[in-house]
């Protein structure tokens, strides 16, 4: 896939450079929001799972520079532009991406080692999701072989003991996320982000620490949106500045 057509992007208000496919999925929102929510310090090890192109990566990369990131990438296309991204941002010597699969993980990223672990899995089951004529952007979307249960089970292995694990994902599906956490961790976080007006939330944000059994806390997340569509300036701050989010 040398020939794959891409584009160059912008996030972060133009300090993190993109390149991504022309087709298929495309980043919004979502893992800018991600990045947000980790609460990575300087020199902790960071695992990106399901990194695709690397946008939550390199957000949270700006925003802490001395931390490091291990990227794990089903499609090999993807992985080769998450490199190529994070040498285009000035990160490859503290970004590593590598082709792998959570159900046969590569054997070189030992369990247990990182400080901590986001992902953005894919929103809709298997057998529920509307499927797309484009590769990518299926696997994006609806879960393949892996379940969401299968991303917990790997994101809890692979964090160290009081490391923290986080997810975004679909509001209506946040029942299971909390089952499958709770197995093995605690001091659960739940952030809504809110549409705004009236409207319910679509995107949760949920932050857990491995071997903790501190209560889970409802949060009063987000407005993301103004009356007249604009985003708030809370959001604006995630969006544009790189700020983080205090869960």
């Amino acid at each position: 896939m040398n020939d794959l057509a891409v584009t160059e992007d912008k996030l972060l208000g133009g300090r993190v450079l993109l390149r991504q496919p022309a087709e298929g999925y495309r980043v919004a929102i979502d893992p800018i929001f991600l990045a947000a929510a980790v609460p990575a310090a300087p020199g902790e090890l960071v695992l990106d799972v399901g990194a695709g192109v690397g946008a939550a990566a390199l957000c949270l990369a700006w925003r802490e520079p001395n931390c490091l990131i291990r990227g794990i990438e089903i499609q090999h296309a993807l992985v080769r532009l998450a490199a190529e991204n994070a040498a285009l941002n000035g990160g490859a010597a503290r970004m590593e991406f590598m082709v792998g699969d959570i159900l046969r993980p590569p054997p070189r990223m030992a369990p247990g080692t990182f400080h901590h672990v986001m992902a953005n899995p894919p929103y809709q089951e298997s057998q529920a999701g509307t499927r797309s004529d484009i590769r990518g952007r299926d696997m994006a979307n609806v879960e393949g072989e892996a379940a969401l249960a299968d991303w917990v089970r790997y994101a809890l292995n692979m964090v160290r003991s009081k490391g923290s694990v986080t997810f975004i994902h679909r509001a209506d599906r946040v029942d299971l996320l909390l089952a499958e956490l709770r197995q093995r961790a605690g001091d659960i976080a739940v952030y809504p982000l809110w549409p705004g007006g009236s409207r319910p939330a679509s995107r949760v944000i949920v932050r857990a620490r491995k071997d903790v059994a501190t209560p889970t806390k409802l949060s009063a997340g987000m407005v993301l949106h103004e009356p007249d569509g604009r985003y708030s300036a809370a959001a604006e701050a995630v969006l544009r500045d790189g700020a983080a989010l205090a869960l």
